[in-house]
């Protein structure tokens, strides 16, 4: 047939205005008589007058080109130590050490970092003027470079959290191998699928077929279905190649060229400024994927800027709250398609205990902590010893790290002989994620593998208790991850197609129903009791493994995927001499 599926209906407009940083109007004041007129964001300034100095006390002003700026935040560069200014834009710094750089630097909400550098014979007050930042986004700009590196590596001779972000998954999303063959409809060696073949219904007009099982198949895919589009999928693996206009629904991953392979890359990050979310839900808005629901600040002209977490740096910098805040992550976290919510680790930590802003924790806490050295800069490139406690990991360890799963769930177990059969009790509870266990992937699963033998190695028949489902590989030899049938649980959100009633599917860019959803929320505990048949007399050995694996064995075959599962706890439990 000649005619396809429509894709997903995504509404390509312009960003919405809720993404726009509006600076709040100042109340007119009289400008005190030491202010000066407002200096480059990149130049310090330095205001004396006829007043006595006081030991370790600093005093002055903050302003704007319009007067006086209250609330703006005001510290000695690097010092934990900061103050607010009044109504009048009027600080008082006390306690300013002497064993670093007397620079005092002040911040507010919509303005580059401004400072002052005080001098021996400092005398009297400072004023120190901000200058806003510009809130326009240029979609010609080309994305940063210095000393003759391009993209991210622009920043590997200064900044050490270039490294960590190589080993972070956010580098490698545009040319992740799982991900392109999804997209292409391959495997990992190149062999496509054949195109989805369609059939007329009086009901739904063209709807697609399963796969044809006399030809040679390799999984689901974008381009099988809808061959004619590119798909939103750039939106969140490629920002750089659909920041462009016209292109957040149109991006092509196979056509990435330059900084568009680096996925999403320091820049883009650091060129966030605000997240479109519903006042309502505070979810992004539906079918406003990636950079459709993010507000970049690239320059036209001169100015240049990029967006951290401290208010004291003093180079085309402004501090962005939203950077600490989970809301940071949303726009890529949380995905909807034909009205079905697919990708939510966002929406589920929203819904969780983690999200109390008093007793909670953000995405950041257990995915960006804090890193075991001083600076943010190297320190023989200008950089500056500080808190630690404030300078973040950008590794951000996730679902490939067997450390970092290691401590997502609890899994406790006991076993017990009770006229003649051995009783097994288990309870897998997640304690430590603000999200389902497993999230975000559809493909994605837990496994929970319960095995009692003899003292020979036989294993004891089960009597009683739950099996792992046909999609944890449908084999029961426990032989190259073939688990099916097997005394255990299964934790997966499974997904059926529509149309083909295909499932579990990996092509959820179909319309799909979720067929079950037996995924751990938050705090959650799953209690499970296997019964074997087991003799009284003899040694018993019980193995209970929790398993992570990237997706369900039968899409793995097809693609030819062979990542191992990963080990998240295990428990070995002996009875009997």
């Amino acid at each position: 047939m000649s005619k396809k599926l429509l894709p997903p209906l995504l509404v390509v407009i312009g960003l919405l205005s809720a993404c726009q940083v509006a600076l709040p109007p100042l109340q007119s004041t009289t400008k005190p008589a030491a202010l000066v007129t407002d200096p480059a964001p990149t130049e310090p300034t330095v205001v004396s007058s006829d007043a006595a100095p006081q030991p370790g006390l600093v005093m002055g002003w903050v302003q704007d080109e319009n007067g006086p700026l209250a609330g703006a935040t005001v510290r000695q560069k690097t010092s934990g130590d900061f103050t607010l200014t009044d109504q009048e834009g009027y600080f008082e710094l006390e306690n300013l050490s002497e064993d670093r750089p007397q620079t005092i630097t002040a911040w507010s909400e919509g303005y580059f970092v401004g400072w002052a550098d005080l001098t021996p014979d400092q005398t009297g007050p400072l004023t120190i003027t901000l200058k806003p930042y510009y809130t326009s986004d240029n979609h010609e700009y080309n994305w940063f470079s210095t000393e003759g590196a391009d993209g991210s590596a622009s920043c590997a001779h200064c900044m050490p959290c270039y490294t960590e972000w190589i080993g972070d998954a956010h580098s490698s999303s545009a040319t992740n191998p799982r991900f392109l063959s999804m997209y292409n409809g391959t495997d990992l060696a190149g062999n496509q699928s054949p195109l989805t073949r369609f059939t007329s219904s009086s009901d739904y007009g063209f709807i697609p077929l399963a796969p044809n099982p006399n030809e040679a198949y390799y999984g689901p895919g974008y381009k099988l279905d809808f061959p004619d589009t590119a798909g939103n999928c750039a939106a969140c693996h490629l920002p750089a190649q659909a920041a462009h206009p016209g292109l957040a629904y149109g991006g092509d991953p196979n056509l990435a060229q330059g900084i568009e392979q680096e996925g999403v890359f320091c820049e883009f990050c650091h060129k966030i400024g605000a997240v479109a979310l519903d006042p309502k839900s505070q979810l992004p808005y539906p079918y406003m994927p990636g950079v459709l629901s993010l507000q970049l600040y690239r320059p036209s002209g001169e100015d240049q800027l990029f967006f951290g977490n401290f208010d004291d740096v003093t180079r085309r910098v402004s501090k962005l709250p939203l950077e600490s805040e989970s809301a940071f992550c949303a726009a890529c976290h949380y995905g909807i398609f034909w009205d079905v919510v697919i990708y939510n680790s966002y929406g589920e930590w929203l819904e969780s205990p983690y999200s109390d802003p008093v007793s909670g924790q953000t995405c950041q806490d257990c995915h960006m902590q804090p890193v075991d050295y001083d600076y943010f800069v190297y320190p023989d490139q200008g950089g500056e010893i500080r808190d630690r406690k404030g300078i973040f990991s950008h590794y951000m360890p996730g679902a490939a790290d067997p450390e970092f799963l290691a401590k997502a769930a609890r899994l406790e177990s006991s076993a017990r002989m009770e006229e003649g059969r051995l009783i097994v009790d288990v309870t897998v509870s997640n304690h430590n994620t603000g999200h389902k266990l497993p999230t975000d992937s559809p493909l994605r699963q837990v496994l929970l593998v319960v095995e009692a033998l003899d003292e020979n190695g036989t294993k004891l028949p089960l009597v009683e208790g739950p099996v792992i489902p046909a999609w944890g590989g449908e084999d029961g030899s426990r032989q190259d991850g073939y688990y099916a049938g097997l005394p255990g649980r299964g934790y997966a959100l499974v997904l059926r197609e529509l149309w083909t009633n295909i499932s579990p599917t990996g092509a959820y860019w179909n319309p799909v129903v979720v067929e079950q959803d037996t995924r751990l929320s938050p705090f959650q505990e799953d209690r499970s009791q296997y019964i074997f048949q087991a003799d009284q007399e003899g040694r018993i050995e019980i193995r209970i493994n929790l398993l992570y694996r990237r997706a369900f064995k039968t899409l793995m075959d097809q693609k030819g995927w062979n990542d191992p599962d990963i080990l998240m706890s295990e428990q070995l439990i002996t009875l009997g001499s």
